[in-house]
């Protein structure tokens, strides 16, 4: 048997993750006054959501410890089952290292880290493609050689609605932050190759949705053949432009819509919107 497993980056809904079969490990957020609570088990992401707007501090968010991957290795060993991990960027969390620990100490040889170099729906589409390739019956070396190759075809592109998330997690200075709020700057992140950086800024909204689509396209475009992802933290109505661009510019059928969990939702703040997709034309 051929076990799939990811973090909870992945923000792929308990139901979801249960019908594919695939084992979610959590990480952990806490508030300033010390509650602290499992990404995508113990908060619903509405109420995250309003406590995160309500703080003056950011919460802080954990990795999982090598214990937690260590466990679910050793249930594969113990059952004689393959395992692949699809886990958030090394180059933005501890989660892959801690995994790294836990593969060793279990010391399997049927256990594949991937590295996914993304985070959130750029991690989930890379779980649902391995998802596909098991139950077309490929073998694990197999899926594991086209993530490793697919996974730098992902790209993720969002918009920011308030800059004082960004700058609470030290990501912009003060002035910058009060700068853009002033001003109505509105940003555009992008994350490829496991970073996560600004691409783009517009004055207002509508400016930073066609900044995203410019980006989009400047980008090589998105490949229709694969699945593509939107999401959203807290309003909904944010990733309705996204959608307009999906069915009415590029003539695609609308996105599955998941909202961000409150791991990654704790730096990208309420009203923020993405789109995770394959590039066109990369080798």
């Amino acid at each position: 048997m051929l076990r799939i497993l990811t973090d909870s980056t992945a923000d792929l809904p308990v139901a979801l993750a249960q019908r594919m079969q695939v084992e979610v490990i959590p990480l952990q957020v806490t508030f300033e006054n010390g509650d602290t609570y499992r990404d995508g088990l113990d908060l619903p992401p509405e109420e995250f959501y309003q406590r995160l707007s309500e703080c003056h501090k950011l919460p802080s968010t954990s990795q999982p410890s090598p214990e937690a991957f260590e466990k679910a290795f050793n249930d594969a060993r113990e059952a004689g089952d393959e395992l692949i991990a699809v886990l958030l960027s090394s180059k933005i969390s501890g989660t892959y290292q801690s995994a790294q620990i836990a593969a060793s100490l279990v010391d399997y040889d049927k256990i594949y880290l991937i590295d996914g170099l993304s985070a959130t729906l750029g991690n989930q589409l890379l779980v649902r493609l391995a998802v596909e390739l098991r139950d077309e019956g490929r073998t694990a070396g197999e899926i594991v050689s086209i993530l490793e190759e697919e996974k730098h075809k992902v790209r993720l592109l969002a918009v920011v609605d308030d800059l004082k998330y960004f700058r609470k997690g030290g990501r912009l200075t003060g002035a910058e932050a009060f700068a853009g709020a002033v001003l109505g700057i509105k940003p555009v992140v992008g994350m490829k190759d496991g970073h996560v950086a600004l691409v783009g800024k517009a004055r207002g909204l509508p400016g930073a949705y066609v900044a995203l689509f410019k980006q989009l396209d400047q980008d090589g475009g998105l490949d229709p053949d694969k699945r593509y992802l939107v999401g959203y933290t807290a309003h909904h109505r944010a990733m309705e432009p996204i959608q307009k661009y999906l069915i009415g510019n590029l003539h695609l059928p609308a996105a599955e819509v998941f909202h961000i969990g409150p791991v990654i939702g704790t730096h990208a703040g309420p009203g923020a919107a993405g789109i995770a997709y394959f590039a066109k034309g990369e080798d």
